[in-house]
């Protein structure tokens, strides 16, 4: 899963980087809410961590604006004020779920935990595309036909992940290499055919008849083919 946190205090962008990465998150910083703007319309996020107080443009300009844009991903709006108006206009604004400061690691994570089940839109955290289940609670690949499962390595699932949440779509190679390696990676095109590769392989061993299709200088598309 991969994060985007939009915070200008140094400190506190540095623990929450950290805590998310120790938590096997994927995270990716911006301390400015016209950078962190810009950063959500990009798509590649499953949730957004943002603080109200910040330069540029502030947290509830940015959710507004984003919200206004289309854009559905999972805020958590955090903030040093507690008063119930605060809390009333973030909320209004777009976000999902509000976190006053100080606050504990175990709320936090508890939250995005939440987010990222609401953001995947089923009970179980359960991914399905034609023939083929994933559960994001244990990386696992099953062929819903004949029950064959396998275990996903990191990239493999969230190649896996970002196809099917997105199933009926072609992704780019760099919409890919960005969801799956991030902004600040040195990953190339040619990781993005590797793990593709290593995915397929995977789909084939367990029977599947759903295929990552290339499709010719653009990038990759799920299909069904049952025949």
């Amino acid at each position: 899963m991969r994060i985007l946190l939009v915070e200008d205090e140094k400190r506190m962008a540095q623990a929450l980087c950290e805590i998310l990465r120790l938590e096997k998150y994927e995270v990716d910083h911006c301390a400015d809410g016209c950078d962190g703007l810009a950063a959500m319309e990009s798509g590649i996020y499953d949730i957004i961590i943002l603080d109200v107080m910040l330069p540029g443009m502030n947290g509830c300009e940015v959710a507004g604006r984003a919200r206004q844009s289309g854009i559905r991903t999972p805020i958590l709006m955090l903030t040093a004020k507690a008063e119930l108006d605060d809390k009333v206009t973030g909320l209004d604004s777009g976000a999902d779920d509000y976190l006053t400061k100080p606050f504990m690691t175990k709320e936090l994570l508890a939250r995005l935990r939440a987010l990222g089940r609401r953001n995947i839109n089923t009970p179980d955290g359960t991914l399905t595309f034609g023939d083929i289940s994933l559960d994001t609670n244990v990386s696992m690949l099953f062929c819903t036909k004949n029950g064959q499962g396998i275990r996903l390595g990191e990239k493999e699932y969230r190649i896996l992940e970002y196809l099917i949440s997105n199933a009926g779509q072609i992704l780019t190679r760099e919409q890919l290499a960005v969801k799956v390696w991030g902004y600040d990676s040195d990953a190339e095109y040619n990781n993005v055919e590797v793990y593709m590769s290593f995915t397929r392989k995977k789909l084939a061993f367990i029977g599947a008849k759903t295929e990552i299709k290339a499709v010719r200088g653009i990038g990759y598309e799920l299909r069904y083919c049952d025949v």
